[in-house]
Formats: C-alpha cells, sequence, structure tokens
C-alpha cells in the first residue's frame, strides 16, 4: 500500500478498485470511485468527485466532478470543474471555475480559466482560452469537432461554430463568432459594429417604469 495522507476517512470515500499514489493528501470529503488512479503527490482539496479517471503526479483538484477523464502531471483543476468521460487535459494545464469539458483534448500548459465550455474539440498547447469560450458542437443533429492548434488566444465571449480549425498562433478577439477556419498567425474579429446615438437613451430606455 502507498503511503499517502486522508485527512478525513469518515468523509472519504475510496474504492477498492482504485489505486493511489505516495504522497497524496486527500482532504476532506473526496469520493474516488471505480478503477481511479491518483498519481504520486497530487492533492484533492475538498470536495471532488473522481470516477473511473486517471489524475496525474502532481496534480491538483479542487470541489471538482472527474468522470472517465484524464489529468496529466501537475495540473490544476478546480473550483466548480467538470471533465466528463473523454476529457484529456495535458501536464501543466490549468482548468477553472465553472468550465466544463468533454470527449476533448487539452495541450499540456494550456489555461481555460473560467466559464468555458470545450466539447468535442482538440486544442493544442500553451494556449489561452478566455472567460464564456463556448465550442459550439452540436447543430440539432450531429455533433462535430473543433480544433484549436498550438498558442492560441481566444478572447472572452468567443463562439466557435464547429467544424473549424483555428491556426497556430493565430488570435481570436473578444466576442468574435468564428464560422470559418483560419490560418496559422491569423488576427480575426468578428463583430457588430457598435453604433451611439445622441440621446438614444431617452428614445429607447423607458424611464420611471417599474421592473419586472
Amino acid at each position: 500500500m502507498a503511503d499517502y495522507t486522508v485527512l478525513s476517512p469518515a468523509t472519504t470515500t475510496i474504492s477498492e478498485r482504485a489505486q493511489i499514489g505516495a504522497g497524496v493528501v486527500i482532504y476532506p470529503n473526496n469520493h474516488i470511485l471505480g478503477d481511479s488512479r491518483i498519481g504520486d503527490n497530487a492533492v484533492l482539496y475538498p470536495n471532488n468527485v473522481i470516477e473511473d479517471s486517471t489524475i496525474g503526479a502532481g496534480a491538483e483538484l479542487t470541489a471538482s466532478v472527474v468522470r472517465g477523464a484524464i489529468v496529466g502531471k501537475n495540473a490544476k483543476i478546480g473550483p466548480f470543474s467538470h471533465l466528463r468521460p473523454g476529457a484529456i487535459v495535458g501536464e501543466n494545464c490549468r482548468v477553472g471555475n465553472y468550465t466544463e469539458i468533454k470527449n476533448a483534448v487539452v495541450g499540456a500548459g494550456t489555461k481555460i480559466a473560467h466559464l468555458t465550455y470545450v466539447g468535442d474539440a482538440d486544442i493544442g498547447k500553451n494556449c489561452n482560452i478566455g472567460c464564456g469560450v463556448v465550442f459550439c458542437n452540436y447543430d440539432g443533429a450531429r455533433k462535430h469537432r473543433a480544433s484549436v492548434e498550438d498558442e492560441c488566444f481566444l478572447g472572452s465571449n468567443v463562439n466557435l461554430i464547429a467544424p473549424v480549425r483555428v491556426g497556430a498562433g493565430s488570435f481570436i478577439a473578444a466576442g468574435t463568432t468564428l464560422t470559418r477556419s483560419v490560418p496559422a498567425g491569423s488576427f480575426v474579429i468578428g463583430r457588430v459594429r457598435q453604433e451611439s446615438k445622441a440621446g438614444g437613451a431617452q428614445k429607447y430606455v423607458p424611464r420611471g417604469g417599474k421592473h419586472g
């Protein structure tokens, strides 16, 4: 049996089939289910559910759900991340709060900080995926796959309408809806032109009325 630490046995569940590496620290209210494997020196902060998944050495998880997924070495997951079946997160990645990853590969060193959905996608190394990015993978009948190559920057509130490919080193400006693939090194911006009309607030915004 490996030498690991369970800080609160009364609130911790570990499957008989699970494998826990040396130096692992398990905080209260963790549930390690099925054929899960926790690598050496990983830290499971409170409130994780890990099922049939592999957590790499030195990884840190906080208040997240990981099912049928793989987390690479030294990756940081959570709080409140959801890794669904087929999610593969590379080494030294950061997956932050309210991020969901499903059937997708995330390359080493990529950061997906918050409020993002990554479904049916391949993301390269050292990318930055901004707040509110959505990989739009379902057209109502079929699932489609998107690809983001290495060293890309996706600004906040970018929508990728799959199938689409973003070439290496590209910069996709915040608020862009991407409907066509772009070559490597592209700068892409797709927004409705902003217009300001003097006095428009008095004309179009109700004043003094009750709000529902």
